[in-house]
């Protein structure tokens, strides 16, 4: 061995130390992190040493890797994990953060070999029960719900204490709901809630029983329904709140003819809450005179409550917005509420996720769009100039209001939790309700981003003209 590949790899070996004593196993999603890794990579191949890294290293780099979503840099590392042999402790893991990054990248049919191999090989630990649990998930966005459903119930019998027991019982109610197996989800949401009585699982799966007769036009059902629902706490962990319950009861209400207690029902929610917008509008579009009289007061008294709150919703970088938002026939107002929302104005900020910028776009992601945004070579830094966060960002959002027209809150579902995912949420939805639509969204996370942007739009929308000159 030349002195020379001997330093080098001494090197590398102290390199691999230093990072494990400073992340501990832990991933790694600030840049000055990926830079390291990416430049430690470099000298060990230089040095040709890469395949000798241990095993630890390299599931550390892959875990730096990761969470900036340089997906492809994190594989060569599992793979050399995986390469070593079955008996290497750290195969299990490599074989789950390998399906997870082309699940990520929205490659499903690879994602579905690893998590199916990790399940198979290694069910006693905990990368398995994942690996199952994921590949049911993973067979739901390739719009096999049937199978999806059998795979969560595996999970459940194989692993009946396991971390995702609950939402596992969930999520075979809303496969069997979308494969159309009605009495399935049924079954399943009787036996959830006998198994799990009392607890926030329990009134998850009687929400997922008021969908389910709201998707299916049972009006008397739901609303039955929505009042059990209303009569008991809502505690931590409950996927809804009151005044979603409050509205689907309200419109349930009003689809079967129980106009007067719709009313009631409507009237019941907060004017400048989400659903209670929602609701100022229906009861605005109703015959009845005292509805619309009250709707009057209710949208009076929201442009008040935004009005006193018009110091929150700026309007900054208005030149690029419009130069970009415009050019795609985008309205401006929305890219501002998406704006407020991912980064607070702040062209610096970075999530755990590896979003960047003041769109917090992800790389994987603005790539598929920065050739439309007349971007070239693009790079993770470049995501923190403004002009490019918004080229991008705008064509990204034109895309999603072309694939989901007239329906601002599909937009702002798809911006933060995928658009396959919308798909399948509008399908299950069954109606063009939009509140209807948002109740049927399956991440916290997505519907309360949801509610957040879309207030943010309608508070924009009265301030601002469409060219973001302050009324």
């Amino acid at each position: 061995m030349s002195s020379q590949i001997f330093l080098l790899r001494s090197l590398t070996i102290c390199l691999t130390l230093i990072g494990l004593a400073v992340v501990a196993g832990a991933q790694v999603a600030d840049d000055a992190g990926l830079y390291a890794v990416r430049r430690s990579d470099r000298t060990a191949r230089e040095a040709g040493a890469f395949a000798q890294l241990p095993a630890a290293e390299h599931m550390r780099r892959a875990n730096v890797y990761m969470p900036n979503r340089a997906f492809t840099e994190a594989r060569e590392h599992w793979q050399a994990v995986i390469a070593n042999g079955a008996s290497e402790a750290n195969v299990p893991a490599a074989l789950f953060g390998t399906g997870r990054s082309y699940f990520q990248e929205q490659r499903y049919e690879e994602a579905l070999r690893f998590f199916e191999r990790v399940a198979r090989e290694y069910p006693q630990t905990k990368d398995g029960r994942e690996g199952l649990n994921s590949f049911a998930a993973t067979l739901l966005r390739l719009g096999r719900p049937t199978e999806a459903a059998a795979r969560y119930a595996e999970y459940i019998e194989r692993y009946p204490d396991a971390e995702r027991i609950e939402s596992a019982h969930l999520n075979v109610i809303d496969s069997f709901r979308e494969a159309d197996r009605t009495r399935e989800a049924m079954a399943w949401i009787e036996s959830t809630r006998e198994r799990f009585t009392g607890s926030a699982t329990d009134k998850n799966a009687l929400f997922a029983e008021l969908r389910l007769h709201v998707a299916a036009s049972e009006w008397r059902q739901a609303a039955q329904t929505a009042d059990q629902l209303l009569s008991r706490p809502f505690q931590s962990g409950v996927l809804t709140t009151p005044d979603e319950v409050g509205y689907l009861r309200g419109y349930s209400l009003e689809r079967s003819g129980h106009t007067e207690d719709a009313i009631r029902s409507y009237l019941a929610l907060p004017p400048g809450s989400y659903y209670g917008r929602l609701a100022t509008e229906k009861l605005s579009a109703m015959t009845n005179g005292t509805a619309r009289s009250r709707a009057m007061q209710r949208a009076a008294d929201a442009r008040t409550q935004t009005a006193t709150t018009a110091s929150l919703y700026p309007a900054l970088y208005r030149e690029s917005i419009l130069r970009f938002a415009k050019s795609r026939a985008l309205d401006p107002r929305l890219v501002l509420a998406v704006m407020k929302e991912e980064s607070r104005f702040r062209p610096r900020a970075k999530s755990l996720s590896a979003a960047r910028g003041l769109l917090q776009l992800t790389l994987d992601t603005a790539a598929r769009y920065a050739t439309r945004a007349h971007v070239s070579h693009l790079t993770e830094n470049q995501l923190y100039d403004p002009d490019v966060s918004i080229a991008i960002g705008s064509a990204y959002l034109a895309q999603l209001s072309q694939l989901f027209p007239n329906l601002p809150e599909a937009v702002a579902a798809s911006y933060n939790g995928g658009e396959d995912n919308v798909a399948r949420w509008l399908k299950r939805a069954k109606q063009s309700d939009p509140g209807v639509f948002v109740a049927e969204v399956g991440f916290a996370e997505t519907k309360n981003y949801v509610f957040k942007v879309i207030t943010s739009y309608r508070a924009y929308q009265q301030l601002y003209t469409a060219d973001l000159k302050r009324r």
